[in-house]
């Protein structure tokens, strides 16, 4: 599908800050007026915020990476078809916090599914539907790590929401490798932001590539 609108997507690791910054583009976007929607992956929809529940979930320790897979494309189908679709058909921009790219990273790489079974898996979900920009907000998995953890414990995400987190640094940093290979495989679509500056600057950074994209 076609449109003039714009399909936006934020990947990257744990601890990244990648939900942080679709915020501050949206809130950005908002102020100048242009119509955009912002939404996120596992979840968007009522039955995929039911799956991420079950996905996110620090007890599910026993889920396994094809089911772990086909649950991650079932809220993405529902996401794709209930919500980015209509709202782009519709001339309403969308950014979205996670997609396809983070099931190759994730259950391609990191649970060594291979990256073509799930490319194909995502494609069925999707109807071949791909982002037209990505920022991938890249941080050492050491430090996106600890940052993850101490925020879930912040929040108290760390049974709720906290199940990638406790996984151990060598899956991590196979996620990680994952993402830097689809930056390079694509470098047209992907922009690669250096997640370790500062909150401000990595916003800038964004906001500099991002808001051009969107001049009559």
């Amino acid at each position: 599908m076609k449109t003039s609108t714009l399909f936006i997507t934020f990947e990257g690791c744990e601890g990244c800050g990648k939900t942080t910054q679709a915020k501050l583009l949206i809130d950005k976007l908002h102020s100048v007026h242009v119509p955009v929607l912002l939404t996120r992956e596992p979840g968007g929809t009522k039955i995929g915020d039911q799956i991420r529940k079950i996905l996110l979930h620090a007890d599910n320790t026993d889920m396994t990476p094809m089911a772990e897979l086909l649950l991650y494309e079932a809220s993405r189908a529902q996401h794709v078809e209930q919500v980015i679709v209509p709202n782009l058909s519709n001339g309403i921009n969308v950014v979205c916090d996670r997609y396809g790219d983070a099931s190759v990273a994730y259950q391609g790489v990191g649970r060594d599914l291979t990256i073509q079974l799930v490319k194909s898996a995502n494609h069925l979900a999707t109807g071949g539907l791909r982002p037209d920009v990505t920022f991938l907000i890249d941080v050492d998995s050491d430090v996106g790590l600890s940052r993850a953890r101490a925020r879930n414990l912040n929040f108290d995400f760390a049974v709720e929401e906290g199940r990638f987190e406790e996984e151990d640094i060598a899956f991590h940093r196979k996620v990680r490798e994952g993402y830097l290979a689809l930056a390079r495989e694509e470098p047209e679509r992907f922009y690669l932001i250096d997640g370790n500056a500062s909150l401000k600057e990595v916003n800038r950074q964004i906001e500099e590539i991002a808001l051009p994209l969107f001049d009559n």
